[in-house]
């Protein structure tokens, strides 16, 4: 078996069992809900129903495109289907991915890189799901104790500090296009000062803006 039919064979697993998986997860989401309408005769209208989910859509919409097409490179299909599922995966699966991908040397859209980030997105699943397990239990009780510096540097610049690491990790591989990758969403943030411009259509711009550079980037260089 050859390079090319392995990861046919396993992107075919994958839709297999990643698919119905992750309907299943969407349909049970609705069981807390379906129960509280049943218990206490509290059935919303069509009208309210699709009114949310417009509303939803507005607020979120943009995500159903950039985010699985933006993180695909890293989390692959089978980690996308497990970053899906878990959640958090700007802040944990991506970065874990990014960083299992980097330390093996293997290179996106191949087998090695596909198990390589499977198997990096499960120990992140694994251990996220033990931190939060403990945070639920001594969380609080740990932050309450915290001086106030360190929780408004948890609270304002957690988040921050992992989109950054895993962007500098990323700018010490392609320092050309990190120029692009911030230039781009920084020169949004300014526009935004005199065009109304909403926070998905930055996103768009700036996933999609890289994208298309790293493309002619690519090109160039095969090309010459």
């Amino acid at each position: 078996m050859n390079e090319q039919q392995a990861m046919n064979a396993w992107k075919k697993s994958c839709v297999k069992i990643g698919a119905p998986t992750n309907l299943l997860a969407a349909v049970t989401a609705f069981i807390p809900v379906i129960y509280l309408c049943i218990t206490y005769d509290c059935w919303p209208s069509f009208s309210l129903i699709m009114e949310a989910w417009l509303l939803t859509v507005i607020a979120f919409g943009a995500f159903y495109v950039v985010e699985p097409l933006s993180y695909y490179a890293s989390l692959g299909m089978s980690g996308t289907y497990l970053s899906f599922l878990s959640g958090n995966i700007g802040n944990m699966r991506v970065p874990c991915a990014a960083l299992a991908l980097d330390v093996t040397d293997s290179q996106p859209g191949t087998v090695q890189a596909e198990v390589v980030s499977t198997m990096a997105i499960c120990g992140s699943i694994v251990t996220n799901l033990i931190a939060t397990t403990l945070a639920a239990f001594i969380g609080a009780a740990i932050v309450s104790v915290l001086p106030v510096m360190l929780k408004v540097g948890l609270q304002s610049y957690a988040s921050a500090a992992i989109f950054g690491a895993t962007f500098g990790n990323f700018s010490l591989k392609q320092p050309k296009l990190a120029i692009f990758g911030l230039g781009i969403p920084l020169l949004c943030k300014v526009a935004q000062s005199y065009i109304p411009l909403q926070a998905w259509l930055i996103i768009v711009l700036s996933v999609f803006g890289t994208v298309f550079i790293a493309r002619v980037f690519y090109k160039l260089e095969h090309k010459a």
